[in-house]
């Protein structure tokens, strides 16, 4: 990955500062309750601190431009730390340290303190994920209920495709947070990106879950999918998700996924996009001239990639969204 990440979510600045005061006042607001153990009270700290809430997934850049130590209380959340600029040595509690670089990323677990070490001019991606969200999509998956918490593997590579998807996420809810009524203001649209975050987490990095997500599942039946596809056409601007659709017809994620695939080659979000794309045309289709723009309409259906859209709508219609706004 590259290492010259220019500074992130710049409209969303929360903190800018040299008091050592204030960056913990900020860092603990944002996301947790932290320290800076080696910091007299009159040093300069230097803090550029950015956030956006993308669903109830926090996603921060910070800056130090002098090297500093960060000591954290025991978290209630998941927490992704990725450096983009600089390094640091990140540890949990006793176990092994991550060095991270902007190659390796670190994810640490609830119930620990953290402690980063870290060298000047040192800037960082971080998502703080709550651990109840987490938890409960694994099990969705999973389709039981897991018998423990969720443990990763502590470095995450940011140039796995896990890595790579989750960069190119934050990179877009980046440009839709300089937007103003843009994507993050439609709940359909926050709701993919951070579903995004947290299904790379899961399938990518492992975890002790790993193999147990990685077992096929027998696929639902036909009234199953035929629930689900009711469910889905009556009422496509719901924020659905895989998981809450498999539990609205009784059966386990993967389950409803096979049965989807099966019986209409598909999955059940691809059926949702398909039907979002008939509301965007009929939307469209009837606007006055002037009263809309296709960005605006797109988004309003979850939409969050303008030009992928714009593909799958010219792919379902034949015409361009603008040709189809302009007739």
């Amino acid at each position: 990955m590259r290492s010259d990440v220019n500074e992130m979510f710049g409209s969303r600045r929360i903190a800018a500062g040299r008091g050592v005061e204030q960056a913990r006042y900020a860092l603990s607001d944002v996301f947790l309750p932290v320290d800076f153990p080696s910091a007299a009270p009159a040093s300069v700290i230097d803090l550029k601190l950015n956030a956006v809430t993308v669903g109830r997934t926090t996603c921060g850049f910070m800056r130090f431009e002098e090297a500093v130590r960060i000591r954290t209380a025991e978290a209630e959340n998941y927490h992704v730390d990725i450096p983009v600029g600089g390094r640091a040595t990140m540890r949990a509690a006793l176990s092994t340290p991550v060095y991270g670089t902007p190659q390796t990323a670190a994810i640490f677990m609830p119930g620990r303190p953290v402690e980063l070490d870290c060298g000047e001019r040192f800037s960082q991606l971080a998502l703080m994920i709550p651990r109840d969200q987490l938890q409960r999509e694994l099990e969705h998956l999973l389709g039981s209920r897991a018998a423990g918490p969720l443990e990763f593997s502590a470095e995450l590579s940011l140039s796995t495709p896990g890595g790579r998807l989750v960069m190119q996420t934050l990179r877009m809810i980046d440009h839709a947070s300089a937007q103003d009524g843009g994507a993050l203001a439609h709940p359909l649209a926050a709701q993919r990106f951070e579903q995004v975050l947290v299904h790379s987490l899961l399938f990518s990095q492992p975890h002790n879950y790993s193999t147990r997500l990685a077992i096929p599942t027998p696929a639902a039946g036909g009234g199953p999918v035929s629930r689900a596809v009711d469910l889905l056409r009556n009422s496509p601007a719901h924020p659905w998700t895989v998981a809450e659709l498999a539990a609205a017809v009784s059966v386990s994620v993967r389950s409803l996924q096979e049965g989807f695939r099966r019986s209409l080659d598909t999955t059940p979000m691809a059926y949702l996009r398909a039907l979002r794309l008939e509301r965007v045309r009929d939307t469209l289709s009837a606007a006055e001239p002037g009263s809309v723009s296709v960005t605006e309409v797109a988004a309003r259906w979850g939409f969050v990639h303008l030009g992928r859209f714009a593909g799958a709508y010219s792919r379902a219609f034949g015409e361009r969204p603008s040709e189809t706004l302009r007739r």
